[in-house]
């Protein structure tokens, strides 16, 4: 109910609307909260890694930030409207430029600066955040619409904008507008509310066109960033890498970059090197033709990954093959593959081969879902496990379900991040490939670009690669080659010990208990 000390029909009507917009003005701005919040967990996945680390630590940043400005709010009991103006003017000034600034940051400032200008302004964004509502409960409290009705409606109205700022940031902005536009685009929402607001409240001004010039001002600003603000930050960004980038596309996946200078080409999944064309023929070689020569049969094929089509170029090289499907999460890995004029003179046309069938589809998924189909060679191309989604496909449980799907006599390949950068991955790795029952033989090779880089070779029956010969043309590997990457130094050897020369209990990494994760990390943080 509205009460009024007039008791005029016409008052209590103006009362409903003002709180009536009120209500609407909380939802909008709770869309755009949500909104930023999941953008800042974005942008710091893919500049910072780790996506469920910085999902959580931006999250639980701008909750508390939420928690400070509700209780710095309790200060404001005057000018109601006007705080409530300005506070969505700083919101769209900051959160606006924080992913346009974040690329300038990595891109000129010392390593570290980036976290810290993200954290502080997940922070100071939750805090402004913090204060909107118990101000515009206030407000309507002081329209005439009871405190437990203002309360409830409020909230209501915060909590179901919630939704929506995440449905659309899925599935409409990030996918459509990018991590920087998308920055600009709502901000530009949440100053056109407080101009909105600003406008129904006008009688309440005394220097109205004061604030309202600030807000067109700081609007247009936000407009000039929607139009500028994403090549700008493309330079920004094109400072992250050394040569100049080519093709850049920010899939519903990952954002993928390809670059190129002098010839060498290079193509990055957020922001990780995955080739350089001077030096890929060195892993793909040891990917693929050690599996080959290790397996009795290699009719049918089966490739994780290896969306680049270059994998797919060494397998071509065996007229035996009868099938190859290749399983890759992301289409547009798989079309720049096909279609980019680089790609395509780098893996040799692969996928115009009659034999080659590509799925898009998660690889763990789709092992799930095949019930009888046997692979004769394995080969697993995929990034290194340095998130939550990455690790699963590095699991115990991974492995047992490529265990079942191999044929006997069948080999699987596994690519297993480098064994000097990160031993103790590499050999916890292993020990969980053993744990699903098979047999490994180990393997390392210099590639230039990345370093010195890791294999497992995987088989259900006791092997060894003295026997093994590379029956094709390579440029690389040869027969007394492939032995000699079986010999690991001292250094980097399965016995590892700590700082107090104490043997390293390695563990197996499981679904339950991803232990790879945080190795990995610690481990290429000096390089």
């Amino acid at each position: 109910m509205y009460f009024t000390k007039q008791g005029d029909s016409f008052v209590i009507d103006q009362s409903r609307k003002q709180s009536n917009a009120i209500y609407w003005a909380s939802g909008i701005v709770s869309v755009c909260g949500i909104i930023f919040e999941v953008l800042f967990g974005a942008v710091g996945s893919y500049l910072l890694g780790d996506g469920v680390k910085q999902y959580t630590l931006t999250i639980s940043l701008f909750l508390t930030g939420m928690g400070i400005g509700a209780s710095i709010s309790e200060k404001v009991t005057k000018n109601l409207i006007l705080s409530f103006v300005w506070i969505e003017y700083l919101i769209g000034i900051i959160a606006g430029f924080s992913t346009f600034l974040l690329f300038g940051v990595t891109a000129y400032l010392s390593s570290g600066m980036d976290a810290f200008f993200l954290y502080s302004v997940t922070l100071i964004v939750g805090a402004l955040t913090g204060v909107e509502l118990p101000i515009l409960i206030r407000k309507a409290n002081e329209i005439g619409v009871t405190l437990k009705k203002s309360t409830a409606r409020v909230l209501f109205s915060d909590y179901a904008g919630g939704l929506i700022g995440g449905l659309l940031f899925v599935y409409l902005l990030r996918p459509e507008f990018g991590l920087v536009k998308t920055a600009f685009l709502v901000a530009i929402i949440n100053v056109a509310i407080a101009l909105w607001i600003l406008i129904y409240f006008k009688r309440e001004f005394k220097r109205f066109k004061l604030h309202f010039s600030a807000g067109i001002v700081i609007l247009l600003l936000l407009v000039s960033g929607v139009l500028f603000g994403e090549e700008t930050a493309f330079s920004f960004e094109q400072k992250l890498y050394r040569d100049p980038i080519v093709y850049t596309d920010q899939t519903d996946y990952q954002q993928i970059i390809l670059t190129k200078e002098q010839g060498d080409v290079r193509l990055f999944l957020d922001g990780q090197l995955q080739f350089s064309s001077n030096d890929e023929y060195r892993y793909h070689e040891t990917l693929v033709h050690p599996a080959i020569a290790s397996a009795n049969t290699r009719k049918n094929v089966l490739i994780l990954g290896g969306g680049d089509g270059l994998a797919l170029r060494e397998l071509q090289k065996y007229d035996d093959i009868k099938k190859m499907t290749l399983v890759d999460l992301d289409p547009a890995v798989v079309e720049l593959g096909k279609q980019h004029r680089d790609l395509v003179s780098l893996n040799k046309h692969a996928f115009e081969d009659e034999r080659v069938e590509v799925k898009n589809e998660d690889a763990f998924l789709f092992l799930q879902k095949q019930q009888t189909t046997f692979y004769d060679v394995i080969l697993v191309d995929l990034p290194d496990p340095n998130n939550e989604s990455l690790n699963k496909l590095y699991t115990l449980e991974f492995y047992q379900l490529l265990r079942n799907h191999l044929a006997p006599g069948g080999s699987i390949m596994i690519q297993a991040t480098s064994p000097t950068f990160a031993t103790e991955v590499y050999w916890s790795i292993d020990k969980t490939v053993q744990a699903a029952q098979l047999y490994t033989e180990n393997l390392h090779v210099d590639v230039p670009s990345f370093g010195d880089w890791g294999f497992i070779l995987a088989k259900r029956e006791e092997f060894s690669l003295e026997e093994s010969k590379i029956s094709v043309q390579t440029k690389f590997l040869t027969d007394d080659v492939l032995k000699g990457l079986t010999t690991f130094g001292k250094d980097i050897d399965s016995e590892i010990t700590n700082a107090d020369g104490e043997a390293v209990e390695l563990e197996t990494n499981t679904l339950m208990r991803p232990t790879i994760i945080e190795k990995y990390e610690k481990a290429w943080r000096s390089y």
